[in-house]
């Protein structure tokens, strides 16, 4: 069966040409709605749909898209709150060292001594660099940056990552 990745949640229509918006849940827009490029809806109780985008653009917070064969507000209004999302055979091979929102959540964090400190709960882009929420037992969540000096080795197949923790940056006095 078909792995599939959440790639957004269509939440209204916009306008009345068949454009819908979409709060995106992926890093890379801009591959995942390219013209012609192929998502499939997924709604509760109905079979899932295969749309092709026919165009994108930003507005506010939302990603804009229409689909080939839907040229009307009518065509797509039965899709608001579906969740689009793409077969796992379509996400590209990453560069070494980047690697997917989905394969970092729920990898054990390690430190340098080999100690345990939590699992990765969810990660977040605040600006230059992304920071990974560290879930840990009895304590605050630890917000580890996502650079070279913190994040040692992220090994999937073994779940686990690898961190050095400079100093200052646990505070478990609070």
């Amino acid at each position: 069966m078909t792995e599939y990745l959440n790639v957004g949640k269509i939440v209204n229509t916009q306008g009345l040409k068949g454009e819908v918006r979409v709060i995106s849940t992926t890093d890379f827009p801009e591959e995942r709605y390219q013209k012609g490029a192929q998502l499939t809806l997924f709604q509760d109780g109905k079979a899932p749909v295969e749309l092709t985008i026919k165009s994108h653009r930003k507005h506010k917070n939302f990603d804009l898209l229409s689909f080939e064969g839907h040229p009307s507000i009518n065509d797509v209004e039965k899709y608001r709150d579906g969740i689009l999302r793409v077969s796992k055979e379509e996400i590209s091979a990453l560069e070494e060292n980047e690697f997917y929102y989905h394969e970092i959540i729920g990898l054990e964090v390690l430190d340098e001594a080999g100690e345990k400190l939590g699992k990765v709960k969810e990660i977040l882009s605040p600006g230059a660099n992304d920071v990974w929420v560290v879930q840990r037992e009895k304590k605050k969540d630890l917000l580890l940056p996502y650079i070279a000096s913190v994040v040692k080795e992220v090994d999937v197949a073994n779940g686990v990552v690898h961190v050095e923790i400079p100093e200052g940056l646990i505070d478990d006095e609070n």
